[in-house]
């Protein structure tokens, strides 16, 4: 049987190679099912993933309210407590210890440093040295190892970042990280905000942008610089009265300085998150020490014992560590002793990163999933086999996930798959997506692709970047599964928009020990996301799906009504287009006093640039935006997407426009984590939306 398959498979692969005719397609597919069939017998019964709770009864009702809902792996009968997957972690220092022990001591923060760009390791031992030099060395500049104190991080992903972070903490200060693609305005807002005294910066351009701001940051003294700086640099700092020393250099003042570390409470803030900041100026999110411990340790329970981190796992650094959602991915690597690799610092290096680093974890968003996504089906629409071959593999893999069996070994991997997984480094275990929806058919290629579970999470920077997470094992992609161990769940009226609570259907809101304490210095605002009993409420809107899986339908602010009196859910429907291989950024808006709505979208510069030029249409962005006949394309794919995907009609876009110039956080129409600015882009493309309807009427 073996030695059958083996000639099966050179037959199908000389088969491939020399023969790219439609009519050898039928032959070839029939030759594959053959194979396939032929492969499976010799497996030995694969064993089911068994899930870790009952998918067809996936949250628990509390107080007998069915809009009230906990985790089975709470305690009853509250549910607001669970058992912690680190218990002796108290406090974020803890996992040092425990990720170095558990580690015998490996390799725990990798850069691409050696000559072949080849990762270079310190150890966990090295690592907490040197988080203990920080601190210390932060103390010998006159700050107090107390929560009073914090340290300010302007820097892309990089070891410096987590030695930053961790050697605040272990001297009980916190960390005001400011994103990378700031505007200079909203640096010098937080910076202000802050009093900020001392912040870490990476590059010549970020030191340059701290520089320019500091006649009008006053209390800023210390700026700690991980790359080289100039004369001219400090000439300058000079003249500003602000001392400027390197970050190793730092480093050796802390060791020549060296304290004992004082890691705090539970109950002390770990760091202020600035949210994203759609309208007006962004704000200070605090979270405390519990609050994070609270976040990794959930996630770590609810993946379950058989798919957790353990110190085999690696992890490519890339989502910004000023968000939450790759904090917690960090954190909870460093608690089960696992290496951290950190990209090389440009999105284009990404796939070279992962193939040099080979992660085992493939955290990341819907954005570059979709890109993965599109370029392999680009690929394979330039051969009839291809097509055919892929459809058959697709079809035969989701065949296997809807019995829970999850694996890559199958004939369809070795065939099709594999070099799709190589792209990533050919050993991701897990993936997690979040920060925006994913689209079911994206979601159930990557399951198939990659061959390993597909997890979706829920949550804002309020809620320590999670509240719920689908389930391991479970075959459907129409939820965002049950709330996290800890956290419980509630639906409210919202009777503005007709949303009420009986019909199964509210405004999102949540409560558990990683809840955020409030926004800094803004308690008038707080009272308004943070009630008095404590429910957080995070603006969205969210029903219970028959199963108790939580399914997220939009956010209450974003809604608007037509003239006709429907409701329009836009960031549902432009995640609906952005499944287009032709969509690259959209932004779908209305008027209240006409019955459809209109669209502003950026084509996929990249995509098109590879297949206009076999399509007749030109490869230059701004050329095709000008095209009628790519407008007329582009709008006929959007329409399919959305009748496909249930968008009822008035749901759908009348017309649109195509621009080529990129939605970015620098033009101020996207927040730092890469979300639409919906108030900006309205005003923006003002002149843009009455042509469309002008010319719709």
């Amino acid at each position: 049987m073996a030695h059958g398959v083996t000639d099966l498979w050179a037959t199908l692969q000389k088969y491939l190679k020399e023969n790219q005719n439609v009519a050898l397609a039928a032959g070839v597919t029939a030759l594959a099912g053959l194979a396939a069939a032929s492969y499976w017998s010799l497996i030995p019964g694969t064993k089911p993933v068994e899930p870790i709770i009952d998918l067809n009864n996936q949250s628990v009702i509390i107080d007998g309210k069915p809009e009230h809902r906990g985790s089975w792996l709470s305690h009853p009968p509250d549910y607001k407590t669970f058992d912690r997957y680190a218990p002796e972690c108290q406090v974020i220092y803890d996992v040092l210890e425990r990720g170095r022990r558990l580690s015998d001591n490996g390799p725990c923060l990798g850069a691409r440093t050696g000559p072949n760009r080849e990762y270079e390791w310190i150890t966990y031992q090295q690592f907490i040295d040197q988080v203990h030099q920080f601190g210390s060395a932060v103390v010998a500049q006159g700050y107090p190892p107390t929560n009073e104190s914090f340290v300010g991080i302007y820097c892309s992903n990089r070891p410096e970042w987590v030695i930053s972070d961790y050697g605040s903490q272990a001297f009980s200060m916190y960390t005001v990280p400011l994103y990378d693609t700031l505007a200079l305005d909203t640096c010098l807002y937080v910076l202000n905000q802050c009093g900020m005294k001392l912040v870490v910066v990476d590059e010549a351009k970020r030191l340059n942008n701290l520089l320019q701001l500091k006649p009008q940051v006053p209390t800023l003294k210390v700026i700690v610089v991980i790359e080289p700086i100039t004369e001219e640099q400090k000439t300058t700092a000079a003249q500003l009265g602000v001392k400027l020393i390197q970050f190793y250099e730092f480093l050796e003042i802390g060791k020549r300085n060296l304290q004992s570390p004082v890691p705090g409470k539970p109950s002390d803030i770990v760091t202020i998150l600035y949210t994203s900041g759609t309208t007006g100026n962004p704000k200070g999110v605090e979270l405390s020490q519990n609050s994070f411990m609270s976040m990794a340790d959930s996630v770590l329970v609810a993946i379950g014992d058989k798919h957790t981190f353990n110190k085999n796992d690696v992890h490519l650094s890339y989502l910004p560590l000023a968000h939450n959602f790759d904090r917690t991915i960090v954190l909870a690597f460093l608690c089960c002793g696992a290496r951290i690799g950190f990209y090389s610092r440009n999105p284009a290096l990404i796939l070279d990163d992962m193939a040099a680093l080979r992660p085992t974890l493939f955290p990341s968003v819907p954005r570059l999933f979709n890109r993965i996504y599109d370029g392999v089906m680009s690929e394979i629409k330039s051969s009839s086999i291809k097509s055919t071959l892929f459809r058959w593999a697709i079809e035969s893999k989701t065949k296997e996930i809807n019995k829970r069996i999850i694996r890559r070994d199958s004939f369809w991997d070795k065939l099709i798959f594999r070099k799709i997984q190589n792209k990533l480094g050919g050993r991701i275990r897990l993936i997690i997506t979040g920060s925006a929806p994913l689209s079911p058919q994206v979601m159930q290629f990557l399951r198939c692709a990659f061959g390993c579970p597909v997890v979706e999470g829920y949550g804002q920077t309020e809620a320590g970047a999670g509240l719920a997470i689908s389930i391991i094992g479970n075959p459907l992609n129409d939820s965002i599964g049950p709330p996290l161990p800890g956290v419980q769940i509630k639906l409210v009226d919202v009777p503005a928009l007709d949303y009420y609570a009986k019909d199964n259907i509210g405004e999102v809101c949540a409560k558990g020990d990683l809840v955020f304490s409030g926004y800094y210095k803004q308690p008038d605002i707080t009272a308004e996301t943070l009630d008095k009993d404590g429910w957080l409420h995070t603006g969205d809107v969210g029903r219970w799906a028959p199963n108790g899986a939580l399914v997220i339908v939009d956010r209450v602010k974003h809604i608007f009504k037509l003239s006709q009196g429907e409701y329009i859910a836009p960031e549902m429907i432009e995640n609906v287009y952005k499944t287009s291989q032709f969509v690259c950024q959209c932004f779908v808006d209305g008027d209240c006093f006409k019955n459809f709505i209109m669209g502003i979208v950026v084509p996929d510069a990249e995509f098109i640039s590879k297949w206009a030029p076999n399509n007749g249409f030109p490869a230059d962005i701004k050329l095709f935006c000008q095209s009628k006949e790519a407008h007329d394309l582009v709008l006929k794919d959007m329409l399919e997407r959305g009748k496909a995907s249930g968008l009822r009609g008035f749901e759908q876009v009348k017309d649109i426009t195509l621009i080529p110039e990129m939605f970015t956080v620098e033009s101020n129409l996207l927040t730092p984590t890469l979300k639409n600015k919906r108030p900006v882009l309205r005003k923006t493309f003002e002149a843009q939306m009455k042509e469309l309807y002008a010319r719709n009427e």
